[in-house]
């Protein structure tokens, strides 16, 4: 039985998440137009920074993938 996702899927959905959570990050407000609501910022763009490390990663594995290929 095959895993359905490639590895190319696996990176382009990381490329989509952490530019989704770093422009949420930026652009949500601490209080998200409620008090009772608290947006952590600084853990907000931890996870970003993380999955655009985990992408960057990925494109790394797949350049050297290419280059012992070739």
């Amino acid at each position: 039985m095959a895993f359905p996702l490639t590895f190319s899927d696996i990176s382009l959905l990381l490329a989509i998440q952490a530019i989704a959570v770093l422009l949420s990050s930026e652009l949500l407000s601490p209080y998200y137009g409620k008090i009772t609501i608290l947006i952590n910022r600084k853990k907000l763009r931890t996870a970003g920074i993380t999955l655009s490390l985990a992408f960057l990663v990925t494109v790394a594995i797949r350049i050297v993938s290419i280059i012992i290929a070739g």
